[in-house]
């Protein structure tokens, strides 16, 4: 996980929080479905091969290590599939871009002078795609998320320590309830005062 992606989980640095933490990030960030990304796109048409070139440029991979190193640089927050990686890998290797091999039961993929030159001539959409890997990262991990999660954290941690304090008291569960519910009406922009969705 890069580093963006940690002060995120700790709301820029904050200190443990015992079992609620672990409840927190085990139960919900812990089972983020694969391959879940925020709005807007990542890759265009044939954006892919480019990302997968400038990683190549750096060492030989194997299908999963590209997997894994594209979703190291959006920090987490884009997640490549199989579906979209390996036939890209092969495209590449149509084109003499890349070479492959079997190495210790894995396919490892190396880029070729082909696929350097190709990279060099068109650096600057390849630079664009990073820059884009990046934004993502930054999208959800930047100062202004930083912000906003703390204060989320403070109010889902007071949320959870009322509502284990008042346990067995309805009418406090009940007005910890419409504070909660006056909350979720605000930030969506219903500030009637008509009945909680």
């Amino acid at each position: 996980m890069c580093a963006r992606a940690r002060d995120f989980r700790s709301g820029g640095g904050g200190g443990e929080w015992g079992s609620w933490d672990s409840w927190v990030f085990g139960e919900w960030f812990g089972h983020r479905p694969r391959g879940r990304r925020g709005p807007g796109r990542v890759f265009d048409r044939g954006d892919l091969k480019f990302a997968i070139l400038r990683l190549l440029e750096r060492k030989p991979m194997h299908g999963y290590e590209v997997m894994q190193a594209l979703e190291e640089e959006a920090c987490g927050w884009y997640s490549a599939s199989p579906g979209s990686v390996y036939p890209a890998l092969q495209l590449l290797q149509d084109q003499g871009h890349v070479t492959s091999e079997e190495l210790e039961g894995k396919r490892v993929y190396s880029i070729t002078e082909s696929g350097r030159s190709f990279l060099h001539e068109n650096r600057d959409r390849a630079d664009d795609v990073a820059d884009r890997l990046s934004d993502v990262a930054e999208r959800y991990t930047g100062a202004p998320m930083r912000d906003l999660t703390r204060s989320f954290m403070r109010f889902a941690q007071v949320s959870w320590e009322e509502a284990m304090r008042q346990a067995g008291d309805p009418a406090a569960l009940g007005r910890l309830r419409e504070v909660i519910d006056r909350a979720t009406r605000e930030m969506r922009g219903d500030r009637t005062s008509g009945a909680t969705s």
